[in-house]
């Protein structure tokens, strides 16, 4: 079988090497390079410490090694995607669209369709049921990726391996000790794909700039503070606040009037709900929960966390589909994404953008 494994020079890719290469295959290696061209010119992401150690596990293992860049993709999908989602007020999410678009987009269009089967280092699994393959979560649960694999579609999904799915992070990372591999003991990369060791705020007052107005206290209207536009605050964000007597948290928006609503306390009420409404719904694989005019028992997450919530789903109209959830929960933020898993929490059969 002819494979091609994405690997960035972290610790969990580079593993992804030495298990195919156990299992007996001999994959082409690829380190995608996602800096950004724009109208003022390159965005730098810092690539040479990644793409020396790829190189030095390419040569550790003799597999045949491929740098290959997705500049223009990236910008014309995954950035101008996030800044107009920002500036409509929304929350976007960066790193579902980057391997939608360009992982297992753009990468597949260019070089992908040359090979059988593409290898990643996402904790994952792929499941087969009734002939159908569904994504299924990771052996590690603080450490499953498929919130993040939720936007793929069921071409890409069938293609895909995840080698180190069945494997706890504390054995990828003895393993690559065992290895002598350069990235053992390199720390977990954080954060938006696409910004490298860019600051977030930083990244969006260059496309946004400024541009100051009120935070507002939801329950009273009384004037806390003030902020330098609403689009560096998220639902449910925290701290970068700046207000005293806290802790604040960020309740609305007001894009018209550049208001950020907030409230106090540790668990205000105000910040939770329980009821979502995923647009353009659709599922990964088969639909196995069935007619869903009536409430199907499911298992969710609206943001990238170990846990799931409980609750039921049912279609409301056209794509939207409803989400009640059994318990309220926290920061409930129009332009992420609800993504669904069936009762026992094991497979990932579909997800939608929060409106």
């Amino acid at each position: 079988m002819n494979i091609a494994a994405l690997v960035s020079g972290g610790v969990d890719s580079s593993v992804v090497v030495h298990q195919l290469k156990e299992q007996g295959y001999d994959p082409t290696i690829f380190y995608i390079k996602i800096g950004m061209e724009d109208k003022d010119g390159y965005i730098d992401c810092p690539a040479e410490e990644d793409i020396e150690i790829t190189s030095y596990i390419a040569k550790k293992y003799g597999c045949r090694f491929e740098i290959v860049s997705l500049h223009e993709e990236y910008w014309e999908n995954v950035v101008s995607y996030t800044i107009e989602n920002v500036k409509r007020g929304l929350t976007p999410n960066p790193d579902m669209m980057c391997n939608k678009l360009i992982k297992f987009g753009s990468f597949e269009k260019n070089w992908g369709h040359q090979f059988d089967k593409i290898a990643t280092g996402h904790y994952a699994r792929t499941r087969l049921v009734d002939g159908e393959t569904f994504l299924a979560t990771a052996v590690d649960t603080n450490k499953d990726q498929t919130y993040f694999l939720g936007q793929i579609d069921y071409m890409q999904l069938s293609k895909l391996m995840f080698p180190i799915g069945d494997l706890p992070k504390a054995s990828v990372r003895a393993i690559a000790a065992a290895q002598s591999l350069p990235s053992a003991m390199r720390k977990d990369s954080q954060g938006i794909c696409f910004l490298g060791k860019i600051n977030y705020n930083d990244f969006i007052e260059r496309y946004l700039g400024k541009k100051q107005g009120p935070i507002v206290e939801l329950e009273t209207g009384k004037i806390v503070g003030t902020h330098n536009g609403y689009w560096f605050h998220t639902i449910g964000q925290r701290k970068g606040l700046g207000l005293s007597g806290g802790p604040w948290f960020v309740i609305q928006k007001n894009v018209e009037e550049n208001i950020v609503y907030v409230s106090r306390g540790y668990d205000p009420e105000s910040q939770y709900g329980n009821v979502l409404n995923l647009g353009a719904f659709r599922f990964m694989s088969g639909n196995i929960l069935g007619d869903l005019s009536e409430p199907k028992q499911i298992t969710f997450k609206n943001r990238h966390t170990p846990e799931f919530s409980t609750g039921t789903i049912v279609r409301s109209v056209g794509d939207v589909y409803t989400i009640q959830s059994e318990t309220k929960i926290q920061g409930i933020a129009p332009g992420q994404f609800g993504v669904i898993y069936d009762s026992a929490m094991e497979l990932c059969l579909g997800s939608g953008v929060i409106i």
